[in-house]
């Protein structure tokens, strides 16, 4: 019983960073346009970490577009600029996105 608890907290805590900036992405507003693992307005996350997956730029490169917004990559849909998100949470948000699968 011990090992069993041993196991569910070592999962709790290994989710917690995942659950931590799902809720970020929540309260900046990004899941009324995106969603993880299906498209809404704006690409799923899951597809975002595929298409950049491998590419060394790609956190900064996505936590600029966070906070700048963007346009033609995704569609005609331009993402607006969403500058209520600090250069610190862009980051977290990007490297969360990439890590989305």
């Amino acid at each position: 019983m011990k090992r069993l608890l041993s196991f569910a907290a070592l999962g709790l805590c290994l989710a917690a960073p995942a659950f931590a900036d799902l809720a970020l992405a929540t309260s900046k507003n990004c899941m009324s346009c995106h969603a993880v693992d299906r498209k809404v307005l704006g690409p799923a996350f899951k597809d975002v970490a595929a298409k950049y997956k491998g590419n060394a730029g790609a956190a900064d490169m996505l936590a600029a577009k966070i906070i700048k917004g963007g346009s033609g990559v995704w569609g005609p849909v331009p993402m607006p600029a969403n500058t209520q998100v600090s250069e610190a949470d862009a980051k977290k948000l990007a490297a969360w996105v990439l890590m989305t699968r």
